[in-house]
Parts: structure tokens; sequence; C-alpha cells
């Protein structure tokens, strides 16, 4: 007999296992994960403390904090024999630095030939006192002066001199009366008696006005004669000179101790000065018992000689330095 069964009721429809469940509508792939925004941290979060391992988080939380690093481990000690070589080495470099700075600063403060191995050698000059013209007389122009035409000095002539430098002794003998000069003590310069006739000669046939003259000697023997002759213009002064007592290669007449005497082409271009014409000789060799230099200046109304001379040689610096000295006094 078959039992007829009341028909079952129908049930929903069971998804297949291993299936995901079937959605109303399609989901979009950008949208398929979507999370709400975190409000406040979750408590185990908030207080710090991780979940523990193999916990799996609340939907929401944040990943679990990662475990703190362990502790660096301790620096080794240095070496306290090592820290104090070093404090000491530090300390004399500062020592040194601060002993180096105060020389260099003492250095500096010295004059440089007062330093040890830093003194500057002499060149041969001689210290000289400071050269100063004379004043001239009230509406007098200088001898250069282009109202001043006849080139005259209208200084004291015996002040026009070169004062003799430091560590120098007279020569009594060129002091003269009142400081001028006979003209017979001049002419003892020439060594011939012809010569010292014919100069003395020409000096009263250009009307020589008066001579003054200075010299003296140095300790290493160095002796200096100067004499400045004044005439009445400067025509008749470079006349005496250029034409008279002097020539290009040779001065006419020799003086004492230079029996032939030439040109010093040596001397140099810059110890000559303006408006001061010079004539410069030096004894040719073999020299005698000493070397003589000379050299003639015609200044304006003024003429000078200058004769230096030294047993053995004359020395070439001072010789220059007193012609210049001398022609910076006559400028």
């Amino acid at each position: 007999m078959t039992e007829q069964t009341e028909p079952m009721e129908q049930s929903e429809p069971v998804e297949p296992i291993g299936h995901p469940a079937r959605t109303a509508e399609p989901v979009q792939a950008a949208d398929a994960v979507q999370t709400e925004p975190v409000a406040s941290l979750p408590p185990a979060a908030d207080a710090g403390v991780s979940a523990g391992p193999g916990a799996s988080a609340a939907p929401g939380d944040l990943p679990p904090l990662l475990p703190p690093p362990p502790p660096e481990a301790p620096a080794p000690k240095k070496d306290r024999r090592a820290l104090r070589a070093v404090l000491r080495w530090t300390a004399a470099v500062a020592v040194f630095a601060v002993a180096g700075a105060g020389t260099a600063y003492g250095i500096t403060r010295m004059e440089r030939t007062d330093v040890p191995g830093l003194r500057t050698e002499s060149d041969g000059r001689w210290d000289y006192p400071a050269i100063v013209r004379p004043p001239l007389p009230a509406g007098s122009p200088a001898p250069f002066a282009d109202v001043n035409k006849a080139g005259a000095h209208y200084a004291d002539l015996r002040k026009l001199l070169l004062p003799a430098p430091g560590g120098a002794k007279a020569d009594a003998a060129l002091r003269g009366t009142d400081g001028w000069l006979v003209t017979k003590t001049f002419l003892a310069q020439y060594s011939a008696k012809t010569d010292r006739d014919a100069v003395a000669q020409l000096l009263t046939d250009y009307g020589l006005r008066h001579i003054a003259a200075r010299g003296w000697t140095m300790p290493d023997g160095t002796r200096t004669r100067i004499y400045l002759l004044q005439f009445n213009t400067a025509a008749v002064a470079d006349e005496v000179v250029s034409m008279e007592l002097t020539k290009y290669s040779s001065p006419t007449f020799p003086v004492r101790g230079a029996a032939t005497s030439e040109r010093d082409e040596d001397f140099p271009q810059s110890a000559t000065v303006d408006d001061v014409a010079n004539f410069v000789y030096t004894e040719s060799k073999p020299y005698g018992a000493e070397q003589v230099r000379q050299a003639y200046l015609s200044a304006g109304d003024v003429v000078a000689l200058i004769v230096q001379s030294r047993k053995g040689t004359a020395p070439t610096v001072p010789f220059q330095q007193t012609v210049t000295l001398q022609s910076q006094l006559l400028d």
C-alpha cells in the first residue's frame, strides 16, 4: 500500500560548500573591502600592550605594536692610562700654542735688528743726520725758481755743506776762518804745481766769490773732503765745470793720490738729482796705496768738488750716498 506523504515544505536554496555567497548586486573591485574610520584606539593598543603572538586583531583594530628593541650593550670602559696620556698631550699642545703665540707677538713688536738671526746686514751707508735746507733770506727765491735767472743761492753757503755722519772725526784743516776756506787750501787738492797754478788762474778769471769746505774721517779710515765754490751766476759756474775742470772721460786736473781717473760708469742714475749736473770719476786700476773717488757738481751758481779716499779700496755706497745728499742740499 502506497503511503501518500505530504509534500515537503519548500526550503531556501542551500549554497554549495566552498563557494562564496552570492549577493544581489555585483560589487565593484575597488569597493570589495570597505572599513569605517577608527574613532579611537582599542584599549589594548591605547595602553601600549601587544595582543600577544597568534592573537588576531578585532575588526577595526591597529596592527599589534612591535616589541621594544633589546637594550644596547654598555660601551667598554676606556683604558685610564690612555686617557691620562691624551690629557697630558693636549695640555702640552696648549702650552706650546700659547708660548708660540707669545713669541710671535714678541717678534712683531721688536725691531728686525733686535731679533737674533734676523739682523739686517748693513749695506755700508753712513748714518747721516736729517738733511734740512737752510732758510732763505726774506723775499729771496730758491736757486732754481723761474724768477731766479742767475741761479743764485741766497742761503748761507756754509750752511749748504753736508753735515758729517755719525762716528766721523772732523778735519780741522778744512774749517777755515769763520767757515770760509782760503783758495790756497783748496788748491792743495791737486797734485802737480802746474795744475795748482792753472786752477788758481781760472778761478780768478771766472770771478770766484768764496769757498766753504768740510771734511772728516770715518773709523774705517775713509776720508771725505767737500768743497763748495760760489760764482756770480749759474752760467759762469757751469762753464767752469764743463769747460775747465772736467772732461767726459776724466777730470782735467788729477787730485792727490789718483794719477789717473776714469768716468764712473757704475754710478746709478737713481742717485742723481734734478737740476744738478754731476761728473763722477773713480781711480783707474791698479790703485796706489789708496783708492780715490771724486765728483764735480754744478748746481746754479755753485761748483762742488767731493773727494773720498781710503787705503786699499774706497767703498762705493758711502760715496754715492754723499754725492746724492750734497746734491739735494744744493737743489
